[in-house]
Formats: structure tokens, sequence, C-alpha cells
């Protein structure tokens, strides 16, 4: 079966020191890159997804709820968008950016980026790289006839979450790997585990993969 790694939001603003950190979030960046170096065999194509927010409404607010509306975060362009840099995107394929008008969640709603630009930090500073070709995620693995997909990265309660859920509903075989995520809060990740679980995704340990 052909198989995919989405690597979701592995972003500075999502790490220690970031506008919306979390605790694991450099940790899980090394952690992913080792993985890589044992397992980019195991998958036909890798690609990682980010929030580029310019105008998001209301997801940002200067009086967030966290559950809805949030701190400025991973403006397009801003070093707190860019990927971290414990993560090696040496064996990535493909980035997509998301979120630029909207909250952005999934993964799903990403377009694919220049490929000049999948590198983070290759530009200069304040300059936003368009997304011009208007290739979605699901274009671009099926066009590649990827029938599964894991997905690791920050956060499992939102992002990861989301981008599972879409996995499920068009129609690839999905699988988080749990233990290369990073959450926000403790319940809410096990609530989201849950949800995952009961819409078809398979939760993993990232020693399973290859058994």
């Amino acid at each position: 079966m052909t198989r995919a790694l989405i690597i979701v939001d592995v972003q500075n603003d999502f790490c220690p020191g970031g506008a919306l950190a979390t605790s694991r979030g450099a940790e899980v960046a090394g952690e992913i890159s080792e993985y890589l170096l044992t397992h980019r065999a195991a998958y036909d194509a890798v690609v990682t997804t980010q929030d580029w927010h310019v105008d998001p409404g209301t997801h940002f607010s200067d009086d967030p709820d966290y559950r809805t509306s949030w701190p400025v975060h991973c403006r397009a362009g801003s070093e707190g968008a860019a990927l971290h840099e414990d993560l090696d995107v040496d064996g990535v394929d493909a980035g997509f950016r998301k979120g630029a008008y909207d909250d952005g969640h999934s993964g799903f709603e990403g377009l694919l980026i220049p490929e000049e630009a999948v590198a983070a930090g290759e530009r200069e500073p304040g300059q936003v790289v368009e997304d011009t070709l208007n290739v979605s995620l699901d274009d671009w693995l099926q066009e590649r006839g990827i029938e599964a997909v894991d997905v690791v990265g920050i956060a499992t309660e939102y992002c990861v979450l989301a981008t599972a859920l879409d996995g499920v509903d068009a129609g690839y075989e999905t699988r988080v790997l749990l233990d290369l995520t990073a959450s926000i809060a403790e319940d809410a990740a096990e609530e989201a585990v849950e949800r995952m679980e009961g819409a078809g995704v398979e939760i993993a340990e990232s020693g399973d993969v290859g058994r």
C-alpha cells in the first residue's frame, strides 16, 4: 500500500518560545527527524504543512478563548511561521500552507507552495511567498497514487486532529503516530484521540511502524 507521512505544523510559534507554544514542540521536531532517518523508506512521499496566516479574521483575538480564537501566531513570512530548525526537511517532497484567511486547522486545506520555499527561512525578512499553484494536499497525494497517510506534528488536539479526520473523509487509510505529536493540554489530547478512533483513525506509536 502506498503511504505518505504528513508532518503537521512543526513551526516556531508552536514550540517553546513561540507565540502559541506546546511544551514538547521542539522535542517532537527532533524526534520526527530521527524517525525519518530510519523510516524514510517506509513512505512514498513526505510532506509538511504550515499555518500561514495573512488575515484569518476572528481566528486571531486580543482576548482569545483558546477554543475558537487565539493570540496572533504564524503570520505569513514571519520567523514564527517558519518550520522549526530541529525538523530536518531534507527528505521532504513538498510543503503545503493553509489558513491565509481562515483558521486553516486541517492540512488538507493547504495549497502546494513553490519548491524553492519548502525549506523555511530561505527568503528576505517579511517576504510572503504566495500559493500560486492552487494544488491541494489531496490533489497532490492522489496524483501520486497515495492510499494511506501517517500524521504527526502539532497540535494533537487541533491541527493533527483535523488533518486526520479529513484524511479519513478523503478516503485514506489514516494513522496517527501519537508519540510524534505535541499537545497543548493533556485532557483535550485524550478527547481528540477518542474522536479520531471513533472516526476510524488508527492510533499507533512510531515504534510500531515496520513491524
